[in-house]
């Protein structure tokens, strides 16, 4: 059978983009009764560009789903402590049980897009992968009544919703064909190359600070482990002028000699990857027709680790204005989103800057602490008003 054989001409909700974000909207809006499309243009378990670790927010909303036992079972370490290293100053934080989340978890992107879209299938929703949204189907007044779907050989076919959800990343089609204006737009850019390593040992999420530069260790699947590093994206651009492998060393071995001197004893499992740094934007989150979450609506940068936690987040705030659908509903869905994510979003533009002494960064992660824990107190706070129960983990 090929991607677009056996669609229903008609759907409540359309999905674009069927990866964390997408993949967990349409998990919810099924759980809700909502007939529910989810096409992704690339492979079922594929990865993606991700440093994929999960802070408090994001462990709590895979807990709530019942999903957190699946990512455990495939092996996915708990991290329960997380150390700042700024130079020769150490701060070790261990992970006290809070809110029914005991540790964190970093998991591959090919093992939690697949837990997130194997849940959606579960709950009722229709998941193709290898189709993309070509382009919107407007009905009087401009409204999206649909999308026209492709597939990789060239055929295509119209789905009519009543509203189509832009989960599909940072140059989000659906936000380029409705327009979407950016309502806060970030300053400053890190460009980060990462790579996953056998053999180096990392007991908790580490983050290693330099003068301009940043380090990290992050435990993930296989017993690898992840080891990024950060420079601003002009520095970025300068240094992998001649290559990404040096620039990576050099940037790690500024950030962390302790961390460069180990390498020698390791083993690169897996290419590098780069990230040259993109500007961090919230986006207009809804319209008629069409709504946005995840990177397409809001995107800051990856220094600060909170991109997937907050999509997670933002996925539950959609679903449950999507399921009403009224202009109310969706408006609430933007302003609590916006009341989450402002202060998170300026203080990770901030720090990715790399224009700061290592007494103004121990500050700003001090404060990017305290919006971490505002933004779960108002998660949790919310769930209880609404009673909302937590599942099970299957």
């Amino acid at each position: 059978m090929n991607a677009l054989e056996g669609l229903r001409p008609r759907y409540d909700v359309v999905v674009v983009g069927a990866r964390a974000a997408g993949a967990a909207t349409a998990m919810l809006l099924a759980r809700r009764g909502l007939a529910v499309l989810a096409v992704d243009r690339g492979a079922y378990g594929a990865d993606t560009l991700s440093t994929h670790a999960l802070m408090r927010a994001g462990v709590l909303q895979l807990a709530r789903w019942g999903l957190l036992g699946r990512i455990v079972a495939e092996g996915t370490p708990a991290v329960r402590r997380t150390v700042f290293q700024y130079e020769d100053e150490v701060l070790d934080i261990p992970i006290k049980p809070k809110h029914g989340v005991s540790a964190l978890f970093a998991p591959r992107r090919t093992v939690l897009d697949r837990v997130l879209v194997d849940a959606a299938v579960e709950a009722g929703a229709t998941v193709r992968h290898r189709v993309r949204a070509a382009d919107l189907v407007r009905g009087g007044g401009g409204r999206v009544e649909g999308v026209v779907l492709g597939d990789d050989d060239g055929r295509s076919v119209v789905v009519r919703a009543d509203r189509v959800v832009g989960a599909d990343g940072l140059r989000s089609v659906v936000a380029s064909r409705v327009g979407a204006p950016a309502t806060r737009q970030g300053r400053h850019a890190t460009g980060v190359l990462y790579g996953y390593w056998a053999g180096l040992e990392s007991d908790g999420y580490v983050w290693h600070w330099g003068r301009d530069a940043a380090a990290g260790t992050i435990p993930t699947n296989g017993g690898h482990v992840l080891l990024y590093a950060g420079v601003s994206a002009s520095r970025f651009a300068a240094e992998t002028r001649s290559g990404v492998a040096g620039a990576y060393r050099r940037i790690v071995a500024e950030a962390s000699p302790e961390i460069a001197d180990r390498l020698a004893g390791a083993t690169l499992v897996e290419p590098l990857r780069g990230f040259p740094g993109h500007r961090g934007h919230l986006r207009r989150p809804w319209g008629p027709g069409w709504a946005l979450v995840g990177d397409a609506a809001y995107f800051k940068d990856p220094i600060t680790a909170h991109g997937i936690s907050d999509a997670l987040r933002d996925a539950e705030l959609l679903a449950r204005a999507v399921a009403p659908g009224t202009e109310e509903t969706m408006a609430e869905y933007e302003r609590e989103r916006d009341e989450l994510s402002m202060r998170l979003f300026e203080v990770t533009d901030r720090i990715a800057s790399c224009a700061w002494d290592l007494a103004e960064l121990k500050a700003l992660h001090q404060a990017l602490s305290d919006e971490m824990k505002r933004e779960v107190a108002a998660m949790v706070e919310r769930h209880a008003a609404l009673g909302e129960p937590v599942r099970r983990s299957a």
